[in-house]
C-alpha cells in the first residue's frame, strides 16, 4: 500500500478527527498537515480557537508524520507532548504541521506547528514537541 494511501486510511478510523472535522491536507515522508475550521462549537469564551482543537490537529499531524517513515507493519501513540500556546487562535481555520524531528527504532521525535488562517494569513498559534512510539 502506497504511503498517502495507508495514512488516509488510518485517518478515516481517528473519530475523534471526524468529531472535530478535521481533514488530512497533506501527506509526504516525515511530514502531515491536517486541518479543522474554527467552528462556534470549538471556541473558547472569548472566541479564539480552543487550545484543545490545536493540541488534537497538532498532536495527530505529528503522530502520522511519525507513522509515515514506519514499516508498514507498525502504528504508532503518542507517550508525550508538550504544547507552547503561542498567540490566540483567530480565523477560520486551523492547520498543523506534523514532521519527524529524529526517527528511531523505539522512539521517534516529533513536532507540530499550528497556525491560525484569517483572511488568507496565518499567525503561529502553537508549537508541540513530542515523543511517540511505534507499537
Amino acid at each position: 500500500m502506497d504511503l498517502d494511501t495507508r495514512i488516509r486510511a488510518s485517518f478515516a478510523r481517528q473519530n475523534m478527527m471526524m468529531t472535530l472535522g478535521a481533514r488530512l491536507v497533506s501527506v509526504a515522508p516525515g511530514a502531515v498537515s491536517i486541518e479543522a475550521a474554527i467552528r462556534p462549537d470549538l471556541q473558547q469564551q472569548l472566541g479564539y480557537a480552543h487550545a484543545a482543537l490545536a493540541f488534537a490537529i497538532g498532536d495527530s499531524a505529528a503522530g502520522y508524520a511519525a507513522l509515515s517513515v514506519m514499516p508498514e507493519d507498525k502504528e504508532v501513540v503518542t507517550s508525550e507532548m508538550k504544547v507552547h500556546l503561542l498567540a490566540p487562535a483567530v480565523g477560520e481555520t486551523l492547520i498543523a504541521r506534523g514532521r519527524v524531528i529524529k526517527p528511531g527504532r523505539r522512539l521517534v521525535i516529533v513536532s507540530a506547528d499550528v497556525y491560525a488562517v484569517k483572511d488568507g494569513r496565518e499567525t503561529h498559534a502553537a508549537l508541540l514537541t513530542g515523543t511517540t512510539v511505534p507499537v
